[in-house]
Order: C-alpha cells, then sequence, then structure tokens
C-alpha cells in the first residue's frame, strides 16, 4: 500500500516579463525598496533577481515586447505582503512622490476581511500590484469596497 505524501508548497518568487529591463529593476528598488540580488545581461539571458536579505522576491526577464493585458491568460496581479498599516502609508507617500497613480485613490479594504486591504497600482509595463495588510486597516478609515472591486476584481 502507497502513502500520498501532501506537498507543503508555499510561494517562492514571481517571474515577470517585462520590455525595460532597466526601468522595471529601478522601479521594484525605488518602489518597493528591494535589492537586487543577481543580474545577466548576455545575448542569451537579459535578467535581474531582486529581494531582500538575501531572498528572492521577483525575478525581471527581459523577454517581453508587448504591453501586459488584463485579459490574457497568464498572471492577473501580484501582491505583497507588508506587517502594518504604517508600511502602507509609507508607501503611498512615496508612491505621491514618484507621481506613480494608485487605484481608488489610495488604501481600501478587501472585499474578504473587512480589517485587511492595501494600495493597487501598476507597474511601467501596466502589471497590476497590490500591497496589502493583513489586518489595521479598517481602523484608519480605508473605504470599504461596496462601490469598488479590490484585490481580484481590479
Amino acid at each position: 500500500m502507497t502513502t500520498a505524501t501532501a506537498l507543503a508548497v508555499r510561494p517562492g518568487h514571481v517571474g515577470l516579463n517585462v520590455t525595460d529591463l532597466a526601468r522595471s529593476r529601478d522601479f521594484y528598488i525605488r518602489v518597493l525598496d528591494l535589492e537586487p540580488l543577481g543580474q545577466s545581461s548576455d545575448a542569451e539571458r537579459d535578467w535581474v533577481f531582486l529581494g531582500r536579505d538575501g531572498n528572492v522576491l521577483v525575478t525581471l526577464w527581459h523577454q517581453a515586447d508587448g504591453a501586459f493585458t488584463a485579459t490574457g491568460p497568464g498572471l492577473h496581479h501580484l501582491a505583497l505582503e507588508v506587517a502594518s498599516v504604517e508600511e502602507l502609508h509609507a508607501l503611498q507617500r512615496r508612491l505621491s512622490d514618484l507621481g506613480i497613480e494608485r487605484r481608488y485613490g489610495g488604501i481600501v479594504r478587501h472585499a474578504e476581511g473587512a480589517d485587511s486591504g492595501g494600495i493597487y497600482f501598476s507597474d511601467p509595463d501596466g502589471i497590476r500590484l497590490e500591497v496589502y495588510a493583513p489586518s489595521g486597516v479598517a481602523a484608519t478609515g480605508a473605504p470599504a469596497p461596496e462601490d469598488m472591486p479590490t484585490c481580484g476584481h481590479f
């Protein structure tokens, strides 16, 4: 008798195809405080690994020649978690300083959980990004999503 063992998988890193590696690299470093952990720019492979504390979180690959499409197969959006609402407020200020447009104007609560919520915006290729805090958002007076789609619906 064979016993099946459950796989204990968890997210590792996300690889994104981009049209301009230098532009995307700078964007993710400036906006998300990621550090370059490795890079190659040879004829076969043009990529950069970004992360923090030696852990790769995002890999960028210069393999795209068109714009991101929200209706095509593949990535819907990339969601990244921060530990606190204070970090969301800091990100909101940073996005404003950099002139990056936020969907819904700023922090909004998730439909799935009234105390969690985040900020929604796009990278230079139009890839949809969400940075969220798992709790503490309701206390900030952030709007509830009755009138706006959030998370998986943007």
